[in-house]
């Protein structure tokens, strides 16, 4: 605490960064380290792993088709009106399905703080509708009496007229994806003051089980450049690295797996590529609010105060990201190199959360489908934000982990990692096509009056098990069972 503190006050004095705004020196030179220079002089980290698979199957399931029909509306106060569409069975994760009937949700934008206005009603058809303030009625009207002038002065709601509407027709393949699958990847992005190292466990659970791994460190973390410019950390500089990565190891089916701010980028990338993008998760990422910088907040201080504040930052991220605050907890924050950044990098992550597009609309229209995973402690992202986040998106299941926090995939790795791979291998039930009724010529009068002469002649008379050929129809019928076409 005293060396930052004095390494802090010679940085206000000397008008000089104390920070090394270098890459970590690693020592891991194994097989699955890759640098990858995205920009000329910006070079990111890549854990990229390709178990030897036994056995490489190619996918034979049919899996599930699900249609993805919607209708967006916002209204020019801000408000949101989002309804589903379509006769089409809604699949559930457990595999049980449930009718999916036509719903409207009414949903109001959090950031608009006026009170709900009621939906605009059907135009008329006078000529008068719609008009502010007093209209002439025409003579065929009659003045209103003296007992109705209240009534007509009171106030009346405003209607409100759709600034944007978004309509969403499209039907998407969902299908398990095993780890003898060759065409299936898992891309897993951390956030601000994490690396790839936080996922160790969830890349090892993965890898044994024969899945493609991709893993990046976000500039300025881990062992990636960090460049000394904050523009280098805006969330469209970042998002573009992502999308290098991604386009470098994509292959047809691609799964991603974001933390916290890695969850922004991966909505992103799902948002930009639906057709590669076959599932997603959201593990503590928020609400589907559209980003921007505090203006009060600790991390606009100067970067030099900052370093001074460090051992503060790091016991609060500590006392917020975990359950629990003991030795455990602290030697996984060092052992897998989490909130190791320098306070540049800090103060122009945090500065840099500018997304004004990835707002509930934004949201609304991703077709992939998408399990979030909330640890019930986490103190930086309540669950109500996550809820909000499962009723704005098309296709989202929320799982809520009692013994965890923000740092939920170090904290329970195997109940994350169960959960991870049950919805990997998750797919819609396929429905049996509906029966058609079978169709059976009627009979003619002739041929009614024929048979009822017929059957009164005793020596007609067969068993019933016989069959019975009608001359006229030419049909063949068994008594007692249905027509076979």
């Amino acid at each position: 605490m005293l060396t930052s503190f004095i390494e802090g006050l010679l940085c206000c004095l000397s008008s000089k960064s104390t920070n090394v705004v270098v890459p970590v020196e690693t020592s891991e030179l194994a097989d699955g380290y890759e640098f990858v220079e995205v920009k000329p002089g910006r070079v990111l980290r890549v854990r990229h792993i390709i178990p030897d698979r036994p056995v490489v199957e190619e996918p034979t399931g049919t899996g599930g088709i699900v249609s993805c029909k919607r209708k967006i509306t916002v209204y020019r106060n801000g408000q949101l009106f989002i309804e589903n569409l379509g006769e089409e069975q809604k699949n559930c994760q457990d595999g049980e399905t449930e009718p999916n009937n036509p719903v409207e949700v009414e949903l109001r934008d959090s950031r608009n703080s006026s009170p709900t206005v009621s939906l605009p009603e059907a135009k008329s058809e006078s000529p008068t509708a719609g008009k502010e303030g007093t209209a002439e009625t025409g003579a065929r009207e009659k003045a209103p009496a003296a007992g109705q002038t209240d009534q007509l002065q009171q106030p009346r709601k405003r209607r409100w007229k759709p600034k944007r509407t978004v309509i969403i027709d499209c039907e998407r393949k969902i299908s398990a994806c095993k780890g003898t699958h060759a065409d299936v990847a898992l891309f897993f992005i951390h956030g601000v003051g994490g690396s790839l190292d936080i996922w160790g466990n969830q890349l090892e659970f993965f890898s044994k089980l024969g899945y493609e791994v991709v893993t990046p460190d976000l500039a300025g973390h881990g062992a990636s450049s960090a460049p000394k410019i904050a523009a280098a950390y805006t969330f469209y500089a970042l998002a573009e690295d992502m999308r290098l990565i991604f386009k470098r190891y994509a292959r047809k089916r691609n799964i991603l797996i974001g933390h916290s701010y890695g969850v922004s980028f991966c909505t992103f990338l799902a948002h930009e590529y639906p057709d590669q993008i076959h599932k997603m998760v959201m593990i503590n990422g928020g609400g589907p609010t559209a980003l921007e910088p505090s203006l009060c907040s600790i991390f606009n201080l100067p970067t030099c105060v900052l370093h001074c504040l460090s051992p503060l930052l790091a016991w609060s991220f500590l006392k917020a990201g975990f359950a629990r605050q003991g030795a455990r907890e602290k030697q996984l924050l060092k052992d897998n190199n989490a909130f190791n950044v320098s306070s540049f990098v800090l103060r122009a992550m945090m500065s840099g959360q500018y997304w004004p597009e990835g707002d509930e609309v934004y949201h609304a229209e991703i077709t992939v489908p998408v399990l979030l995973v909330h640890g019930l402690h986490d103190k930086f992202v309540p669950i109500e934000e996550d809820q909000r986040m499962a009723e704005i998106l098309l296709m989202a299941f929320l799982k809520v982990l009692e013994d965890g926090s923000h740092m939920i995939m170090m904290e329970c790795p195997q109940a994350v990692n169960t959960l991870l791979h049950e919805f990997i291998l998750w797919e819609p039930a396929t429905l049996p096509p509906p029966k058609k009724d079978s169709k059976t010529r009627p009979e003619t009068a002739k041929a009614r009056t024929e048979n009822s002469k017929a059957s009164s002649d005793p020596s007609n008379v067969r068993p019933a098990t016989a069959r019975q050929t009608s001359s006229n129809s030419g049909t063949v019928e068994k008594p007692d069972s249905k027509t076979k076409k």
